[in-house]
């Protein structure tokens, strides 16, 4: 680990936000957080709305507001003039981007990891084309529940067991593979396919970064490089890791975050 990261100046009083993706919960992020924590960082790994221990049933959960508000909430209590670094995984990158529209003076800076970047969201079926996973050669790959009836769209949606290794943790140890078959939760399906962010007073002044997952059998590494053309951020890392670094290459990716603490701090993007 110690190659990661001895180049770079490790700061003192960074505080981490880390957003979990579609189904996981602020658990995903426990090597990542005893990293941060072990280097003196101030880390917080919220779960939101029908995620992770959130008791929240995901049937019920209809807009995109109400499943990000605890990232709001993290926000909106800070203290003024505090800002964090916000990192979202995966469908967590919506997460980012609604706080980057919406509280741009609370983020020092803004990091998307195999993460959907999207600069206002779905607003158009291009958007869903570039930015939503595409899993079809898999087959049927969900489960899903319809908490407003058979005739009416689905409410929420998981992974079937049979298919979280081969597609979201193929590189990922075993443990870490058998941990997330048992924590993962059903996820609001019709509050992630509503995610649109009208664009916000100085959204543009937020460094972002994009963090490519090179072996990612969720987010193609073309609709990730096609993400990063269409909103070109301040910089692009890679990671030799399938869809999950946080389980498949911690050590880089903590790396990585420290590198993105020290840059925003001294405004080197």
């Amino acid at each position: 680990m110690a190659d990661r990261c001895d180049k770079v100046r490790v700061p003192s009083n960074a505080h981490f936000v880390l957003v979990h993706g579609a189904c996981h919960g602020g658990w995903s992020w426990y090597k990542i957080r005893c990293l941060l924590e072990g280097a003196g960082q101030k880390v917080s790994c919220p779960d939101l709305s029908s995620s992770g221990i959130d008791p929240s049933d995901a049937n019920t959960i209809f807009t995109f507001q109400d499943y990000n508000k605890p990232v709001d909430d993290i926000l909106a209590s800070l203290p003024r003039g505090e800002k964090v670094i916000l990192v979202g995984h995966s469908a967590g990158g919506h997460s980012v981007t609604e706080a980057v529209q919406n509280h741009p003076d609370k983020i020092q800076a803004a990091v998307f990891v195999g993460a959907t970047m999207l600069r206002n969201g779905f607003q158009t079926e291009q958007d869903r084309i570039e930015g939503a996973p595409d899993l079809s050669r898999y087959g049927e790959i969900y489960d899903y529940e319809y908490g407003q009836g058979h005739d009416n769209p689905p409410t929420s949606v998981i992974f079937k067991k049979e298919f979280q290794r081969e597609i979201l943790y193929q590189r990922s140890p075993l443990e870490d593979c058998t941990l997330a078959a048992m924590l993962l939760r059903l996820c609001p399906v019709r509050a992630l396919s509503r995610a649109m962010f009208p664009e916000g007073k100085g959204s543009d002044k937020v460094p972002r970064v994009y963090i490519k997952t090179l072996h990612d059998n969720v987010l193609s590494r073309e609709q990730q490089d096609v993400m990063i053309k269409r909103w070109p951020p301040s910089n692009v890392y890679e990671i030799d890791s399938d869809h999950c670094p946080m389980f498949s290459n911690p050590s880089h990716l903590f790396g990585l975050l420290l590198k993105v603490a020290a840059n925003s701090g001294d405004n080197l993007f």
